[in-house]
């Protein structure tokens, strides 16, 4: 009989973010059917984040070894379902409300972690982009998401992220269509923003409603300029030795409806090979100075950073499920798991050269993670292992009996492929008849 052993630790660090009181909140947002059925709120949650980490060649086999790690870390708890089918039916039954009242509750374990250590002479940098995860063709799919991008491309969605800066650490984001506007994303998203934040944007968020609105939440910004935006002055300035200055943004219609123009601060950070020019709404110098605002503009590319752990390292860069109903709830989890994921690393702050840094690489704790659960899979009694083993025997070795055509539709931007033609017969005439009895008798010979 095998040996149990009791080795829990990354159990340990994801329990400070995933408190009983962060349970509680999404159990009270949780509404199921009386019906019965294995998949509860928690085992369903749980072995929806673990298969986010773990590594697989299918889907298949990832829920199997989430299900068992579920078990080998709560045996005292019912069961959970033995089948992926089954765990996909409960997973697209479960509200998205559900979710989101989990990540509130992370949220609200994060603020006091983190927030006050990030802030610079009282604001807090948080960086806010967006970026497509491309979905299967499958038909569902197709008609609700449509085309996002060139004619015939594969439907997408659209996720926009909140980001603390320099760690950054997931703080919030929302979900859309492959269309889906960053702006309006950034509005839905001011709500889950701590007191005096300061936004960080590049040149796609620019509008004075969406300047507007960011004051309205008493936030600030600090956003990249293009020619796309018009300033006025009040007198002639020499561009040439430009450093700073203040600056209006009225656009046109904007003043034919009567709205005041908005007095901002533009920047201009001088670099190599171009300028960057920002406007933000910090007036004050010596709250954001020239040089802390060219860091904390730099300090932006950590949100690039998060996609490329999100899409690469956790292999999100295209989304698995083909309906609606469970691409939105893949989105939703594997973002929770990149958000603890992120907290375990950023859990020990370090300092370096007056910057807050992560105490471990998120690679690190990934790698961690995923050698755990192979330690909880082992410490599996004899029948519960054995299980594990008969379910990931079937899924390498099962085999897709096809009842349908092998091609739903005409792959887009493909060489289009014509069958080979038949062969070329024809009668061969006196003279190569009387060449082939040369070569054959005088082979005989």
């Amino acid at each position: 009989m095998k040996q149990k052993i009791k080795y829990c630790s990354f159990l340990e660090d994801i329990s400070h973010f995933l408190t009983p009181q962060v349970w509680k909140q999404a159990h009270q947002a949780h509404h199921p059917a009386q019906t019965a059925s294995r998949w509860g709120l928690h085992p369903l949650l749980w072995t929806l984040l673990t298969m986010t980490w773990l590594k697989g060649d299918s889907q298949d086999e990832k829920f199997a070894a989430a299900q068992s790690a579920y078990i080998g870390c709560h045996q005292s708890t019912r069961r959970p379902g033995k089948s992926l089918a089954g765990f996909l039916i409960a997973l697209a039954r479960l509200p998205l409300s559900v979710m989101r009242a989990l990540a509130s509750g992370i949220r609200q374990q994060l603020h006091p972690r983190f927030v006050d250590p990030l802030r610079i002479n009282g604001l807090l940098p948080i960086a806010c982009d967006g970026s497509r995860l491309e979905c299967p063709r499958s038909e569902e799919l197709q008609q609700r998401l449509g085309e996002a991008g060139k004619p015939d491309s594969a439907p997408t969605t659209y996720v926009t992220t909140m980001v603390l800066l320099p760690l950054g650490l997931l703080w919030s984001w929302r979900l859309g269509k492959g269309t889906a506007s960053e702006h309006h994303h950034l509005r839905r998203l001011l709500p889950t923003l701590p007191k005096l934040s300061l936004l960080v944007c590049d040149a796609g968020f620019l509008g004075y409603d969406l300047f507007a609105d960011i004051l309205q939440a008493q936030a600030s910004f600090l956003v990249r300029l293009s020619s796309r935006a018009y300033l006025y002055t009040l007198k002639e300035l020499h561009l040439k030795r430009f450093r700073e200055g203040t600056v209006y943004y009225w656009p046109g219609k904007e003043c034919l409806k009567g709205r005041p123009p908005l007095k901002l601060r533009l920047l201009r950070i001088r670099g190599k090979k171009a300028d960057v020019w920002l406007l933000t709404n910090v007036l004050d110098r010596k709250q954001i100075s020239h040089k802390v605002a060219s860091k904390i503009y730099r300090w932006r590319w950590k949100n690039e950073g998060l996609f490329h752990i999100y899409k690469r390292m956790l292999g999100k860069v295209k989304l698995q499920s083909r309906t609606v109903a469970l691409a939105h709830r893949e989105a939703e989890g594997s973002l929770l798991s990149l958000q603890l994921l992120l907290a375990v690393a950023c859990q020990d702050l370090q300092k370096g050269k007056g910057v807050v840094v992560m105490g471990e690489s998120p690679r690190h704790v990934l790698l961690r993670i995923r050698g755990e659960v192979q330690v909880l899979l082992r410490s599996l009694g004899p029948r519960q292992f054995a299980e594990y083993l008969r379910l990931l025997a079937q899924v390498r070795s099962q085999e897709c009996h096809r009842t349908s055509a092998k091609v739903r539709q005409q792959w887009p931007r493909r060489k289009k492929t014509t069958p080979p033609k038949p062969p070329i017969i024809r009668v061969m005439g006196d003279v190569l008849k009387t060449r082939m009895a040369k070569i054959l008798n005088a082979r005989a010979a």
